[in-house]
């Protein structure tokens, strides 16, 4: 009887969890064995309200052989119109002591990255956002070829505000 309990008990846990008003878009994509330096991801954006007001996340997920405590990407957004802007970012990704930052129970931890905030999307027409890491060791010109440590990227999408 207590097993049923605690399985019920399990399922309504998640089931709550796993509501996210919030969400408008959340997709991952997987990266091979290490990601290589040239390898750029894409996200196709859906079409979005344009009165509405959004926050952009991008989502790491790295393990133990990541080697470094940051991670430094090139992002650029393509409007519909064909005007792409680019940002050069930085996260931290450990903390001075060497523990990751990120959620996780095994050695995956998934790390939710500020991007852009209350952002409206006013044309019309497919916006698309593609990343590219930008790694290098201090003191060398030439950037890392293959990123080890990095097994998905993400894309999200919020409401700024929660939709009435």
């Amino acid at each position: 009887m207590i097993n049923l309990r605690l399985i019920i008990l399990l399922f309504l846990g998640v089931g709550l969890y796993s509501c996210d008003d919030a969400r408008v878009f959340d997709e991952y994509k997987t990266v091979s064995s290490s990601w290589e330096k040239q390898e750029k991801v894409t996200f196709n954006l859906p079409e979005l309200d344009s009165i509405e007001n959004y926050n952009l996340f991008i989502n790491i997920r790295n393990n133990n052989d990541y080697k470094f405590s940051n991670l430094f990407l090139i992002s650029e957004m393509e409007f519909p119109n064909g005007k792409i802007v680019t940002d050069t970012l930085e996260y931290e990704m450990a903390k001075p002591n060497g523990e990751w930052l990120g959620v996780g129970f095994s050695d995956v931890k998934e790390n939710k990255l500020w991007y852009k905030e209350n952002v409206s999307f006013t044309e019309n027409g497919v916006y698309k956002v593609t990343l590219q890491h930008a790694m290098r060791k201090n003191g060398e010109a030439f950037g890392i070829n293959e990123l080890e440590g990095i097994t998905d990227i993400g894309f999200r999408i919020e409401f700024a505000q929660n939709p009435k």
